[in-house]
């Protein structure tokens, strides 16, 4: 029998999440962001090890692309255990060999020294307290285990003065200081590295990845979903108009849009062999 549709019985905190949207949990995000990264994921999980009896931990399953992955790879002899703050999506998916979690990763508890890999994607960007959930996540793997962290950076943004194509539009720029308002570390991406190796990981790497969006890839349908979703907020702050908000939306649909991606910045790093544990 599955155990896919196990729960968390804790009350996990409220989320902090900047596009959370209770009322459409599956949204345009979810199958956006995976066209776009989950080719890299998936090499990056694959290169460290993940195979046939691997116990798994995907810290913010999102849409469930990467943890059926984990699913199919780890296969019979293994187990992965998914968690998210919203769970809806990830129960409907009923996963052989998985484990879905209703769980915060900042305040609620991991079983110790369980793990082989742990994976998180686009989480971290938006926890306020980012430490504490590294140490958590670290504090999970068996020693010589594998994290593999993946967050934004997006001091690459459009920029007209290099490329006139380029779209810099007013509602970008006033979701971007929503997020900031609201705490989103919008380049943690590119402090994955060093938080590795301050946090005492071995064997640690790095790689970005960035895509140039244009009009039928992930990218307009992506920031369609983060517009819409944030457009009461932006308009009540007085950073874009409705008359700006609309334009900006139309021109997204437009056939000569373009810009490029955020990058997804990659790191992955081993826990000692000889550790009990690294952080608590």
């Amino acid at each position: 029998m599955s155990d896919s549709n196990a729960r968390d019985s804790q009350v996990s905190a409220p989320s902090t999440y900047v596009f959370d949207d209770p009322d459409n949990p599956v949204s345009a995000r979810f199958p956006a962001l995976a066209a776009d990264f989950d080719a890299g994921t998936i090499r990056h999980l694959a290169a460290i090890g993940v195979g046939a009896g691997s116990r798994c931990l995907e810290v913010g399953g999102g849409g469930g692309s990467i943890a059926a992955w984990l699913s199919s790879r780890v296969g019979p002899t293994g187990h992965v255990l998914v968690t998210d703050i919203d769970t809806h999506f990830l129960e409907s998916m009923n996963l052989p060999h998985t484990e879905i979690r209703r769980h915060d990763i900042v305040t609620d508890p991991l079983p110790k020294a369980s793990f082989d890999f742990v994976h998180v994607r686009l989480v971290l960007l938006h926890v306020h307290e980012r430490e504490q959930a590294l140490a958590n996540m670290i504090a999970a793997l068996k020693p010589g285990g594998w994290l593999l962290g993946e967050d934004f950076d997006v001091s690459v943004s459009p920029d007209p003065s290099l490329d006139s194509g380029e779209t810099l539009s007013t509602t970008y720029l006033a979701m971007t200081r929503i997020m900031t308002e609201r705490g989103v570390d919008r380049m943690f991406g590119r402090r994955l590295f060093g938080r590795f190796q301050a946090l005492g990981l071995v064997d640690v790497g790095a790689e970005g990845r960035s895509f140039m969006w244009s009009a039928g890839s992930p990218g307009p349908a992506l920031m369609r979903t983060n517009f819409e979703q944030l457009r009461a907020d932006m308009i009540a702050a007085g950073y874009v108009t409705e008359d700006e908000f609309e334009h900006d939306l139309a021109a997204l649909g437009n056939a000569d849009f373009r810009m490029p991606s955020p990058v997804l910045w990659a790191a992955w790093g081993r826990k000692r062999a000889d550790s009990t544990t690294l952080a608590q």
